[in-house]
């Protein structure tokens, strides 16, 4: 895991500055702490710049950028390539020869050989940039789940990319016009959906995406890989799967092969550990892998306010790290702890989320344990149905798409309904009609942060208008004719799509790398996917978190099969200030929203933070708030 930068002028432009390219390496330091590397073409065309988090070839022969050794290629990567073992003894077999341990140079090799046609043979995050100097040429690409982030800033004649937005902005030569989508999306979602960010010259590049350019030439972006083309009715995978076993066994074992691939490294790998099925599994998958459990370190977070609740991890948790006979550290996070590291979350956050929270101090603990590395279990409900929205979703549609008229009534009611509702539950009810009868306004009903009509009390009316307008909503909020035709399949492909991709990877990323870690997540894995994908296709009852808890190699107490879904929480209602003549108005996710908001400079409508009820800010935080903070364990 590491941050990656540079820039190449594929058109005439001044020549490229060393120190900006500086900046933005510097500006990524936690991200890679343990080195720093920067490269330039002769004629100051093309720039790379790297940082360094040590986990594979800890010696100075995997520092980057990396060149071959004819110096005509160079790379600068971030992630892990779990399967590079295979790809190199296979390099080996026709002649190729090494003079490192790292996965990098692998990289080099496969292009050397196949040209960008390799991407396909990659199982394992990341994101690269990789220098062609013989074709003149620059070649960005991403993993397909879009696990690691790639950011991307073009002004017509040079093109600039990093890991973080942060390290663009700090390189300068940027455009820093606010993005309407960026803006407006992130209050409807609770985070800003891709390819946008909060400045409208900067995009990400897509998941599953690479991009080529050519000196002089035009840029070419295209698709090399979408995992939920495997959920398409009656699609077989392409990858091989054990179709010899019971679907039980079959899951087992690609189970067990993502947590043995997910652990290669040459440092210590750990474990969040919950008390939930996700993370359990992953501790005992993970343990066996390892052969000697008490080496595994597992790690759990505590908090006060949730003591002699259900909230409560910490006594379950603890009761699963004794019966799996792993290392176990428990820590407590006090109110005090999150106001004094509040700034810092806030500066590490790079785009704005009202998620993350949690992970960034499980990902604090685990590195004070003096780890690098952490397997979290985010991914296991969106591949096993672990959200309401599995089942909710699906409902809403059933009840409401069938009735006359509704796209024309829906609006008329909510505007009568939603004065009276803001004051006694969730403004959600007044637009169930308005959006509750189609699949795709159903789960933004479910998933949403602030409805649309909510917005123009919070966001400057131009900049919400644009931001509409550019995100084209009414339009993605319409079913259309879909190739995933089954309802549990849709809502998982939702899931994986707006949520899993755009928000908890995300998320996932910035707050691990606040602290230097690393955080795997091997029920986000192509070879899984595809399996979980063809018991989809072959069964009558999609596989859920049952089938999951059957793969644990230890039998789960029944305290963790049967236990409600909590989520992974944090304490954020209790903990935000709050308004001394509002009391309670900017308590709850919603007045996080706010907080991130103005923090991140927001075009704010006037007042924004005084127009909601108090009952309407708590009533959204029992409705929407556990389930945008319920997955960073995978529990």
């Amino acid at each position: 895991m590491c941050g990656i930068a540079g820039a190449f002028n594929y058109l005439p432009a001044p020549p490229l500055d060393r120190g900006a390219l500086q900046r933005m390496g510097d500006a990524m330091r936690t991200r890679g702490p343990d080195g720093a590397g920067l490269w330039f073409s002769e004629d100051a065309t093309v720039g790379l710049a790297h940082r360094r988090l040590s986990i594979l070839d800890l010696s100075d022969r995997g520092a980057q950028p990396m060149t071959t050794a004819d110096r005509t290629l160079w790379i600068t990567y971030n992630g892990e390539i779990y399967n590079f073992q295979e790809l190199r003894s296979e390099l080996e077999s026709k002649g190729i020869h090494f003079r490192s341990a790292s996965d990098t140079e692998v990289l080099l090799e496969l292009y050397r050989l196949e040209g960008p046609t390799f991407l396909s043979k990659l199982r394992g995050m990341f994101a690269f940039a990789l220098w062609d100097a013989g074709e003149r040429r620059l070649f960005l690409a991403r993993d397909p789940f879009g696990i690691k982030p790639l950011y991307v800033a073009d002004n017509g004649k040079t093109i600039r990319f990093a890991s973080q937005v942060k390290a663009l902005l700090a390189g300068g030569g940027i455009d820093t016009t606010p993005s309407p989508a960026g803006q407006t999306g992130f209050f409807l979602w609770g985070y800003v959906p891709q390819p946008y960010t909060l400045h409208r010259s900067i995009r990400t590049l897509r998941p599953g995406h690479a991009m080529m350019v050519p000196q002089g030439g035009a840029i070419t972006t295209w698709m090399y890989d979408d995992p939920l083309e495997r959920l398409v009715e009656g699609r077989r995978p392409e990858a091989a799967v054990d179709t010899t076993t019971t679907p039980g066994a079959s899951l087992r074992n690609a189970l067990e092969e993502s947590v043995r691939y997910h652990m290669v490294a040459d440092v210590p790998v750990g474990c969040f550990l919950s008390s939930g099925i996700d993370s359990n599994v992953l501790a005992g998958l993970a343990a066996q892998a390892i052969g000697e459990r008490e080496h595994l370190q597992c790690i759990t977070l505590g908090f006060q306010e949730y003591v002699g609740t259900s909230e409560n991890e910490v006594p379950l948790a603890r009761e699963c790290a004794a019966r799996l006979g792993v290392a176990h550290h428990v820590r407590m996070v006090s109110r005090l702890e999150f106001e004094q590291d509040l700034d810092r979350v806030l500066d590490c956050m790079d785009q704005p989320s009202i998620d993350g929270v949690n992970t960034y101090f499980v990902a604090k603990v685990a590195a004070e344990a003096g780890l690098k590395v952490a397997l979290s279990g985010v991914g296991a409900d969106e591949m096993f149905g672990g959200y309401p929205s599995f089942t909710q979703v699906p409902r809403l549609v059933s009840l409401f798409k069938g009735i006359p008229f509704r796209s024309a009534i829906g609006p008329i009611v909510r505007r009568i309904a939603a004065p009276l509702l803001r004051r006694t539950t969730s403004p959600k009810y007044a637009s169930i009609l308005e959006y509750g009868g189609a699949f795709a306004s159903a789960y933004f009903l479910r998933r949403g942060l602030f409805m649309p009509w909510e917005i123009p009390d919070l966001l400057d009316e131009e900049i919400l208008r644009e931001g509409l307008e550019e995100l084209q909503l009414s339009s993605a909020l319409a079913d259309r004719p879909s190739l995933i035709s089954t309802p549990y399949a849709r809502v998982m492909a939702m899931e994986i799509r707006k949520y899993l991709q755009t928000c908890l990877l995300r998320d996932a990323d910035w707050a691990g790398m606040a602290h230097s870690l690393e955080i795997r997540t091997p029920y986000v894995d192509a070879i899984l996917f595809h399996q979980v994908a063809s018991l989809l296709n072959e069964q009558s009852v999609p596989p859920s978190k049952r089938d999951l808890a059957a793969c644990s190699p230890v039998p789960l107490p029944s305290s963790v099969v049967e236990r409600r879904k909590t989520g992974f929480n944090v304490p954020v209602r209790e903990w935000l200030p709050t308004n001394p003549h509002h009391p309670t108005q900017t308590r709850g996710l919603r007045g996080w929203a706010l907080l991130v908001a103005e923090r991140f400079g927001f075009e704010l409508a006037h007042g924004s933070g005084q127009r909601r009820s108090s009952a309407s800010s708590s009533a959204t935080l029992s409705t929407i708030g556990r389930e945008h903070s319920s997955s960073f364990s995978g529990d």
